[in-house]
């Protein structure tokens, strides 16, 4: 638990949201993170819905790199086209709110 504390008291400034004073596109993801190792799945993918397909594109890449799986190339290559429709799809949701 205290890599969970350390990791809460020291998470990176967002560039993009520093000068411009919007979220980004991957706003939210170390908070998602933290409370995905909290347990707190409800409160993760409400804070970044992508995250989980993020960390099953990295398995699958890993795993095709360790073990050259004979399809691993398009598994990675549809991976990451589906978190990245998901991750535009739950910022635009995210930007539209926002103007509310």
């Amino acid at each position: 638990m205290a890599i969970i504390n350390w990791l809460e008291h020291h998470m990176l400034t967002c560039p993009f949201k520093h000068v411009t004073s919007f979220d980004c596109p991957g706003c939210g993801i170390q908070r998602s993170f933290i409370a995905l190792l909290k347990g707190n799945f409800k409160e993760s993918f409400h804070l970044y819905p992508a995250l989980l397909l993020v960390l099953c594109t990295l398995l699958i890449v890993s795993i095709h790199i360790t073990f050259r799986l004979k399809n691993g190339a398009a598994y990675v290559k549809y991976g990451y086209i589906i978190t990245t429709i998901v991750i535009l799809i739950s910022y635009g949701v995210k930007m539209t709110h926002l103007g509310n």
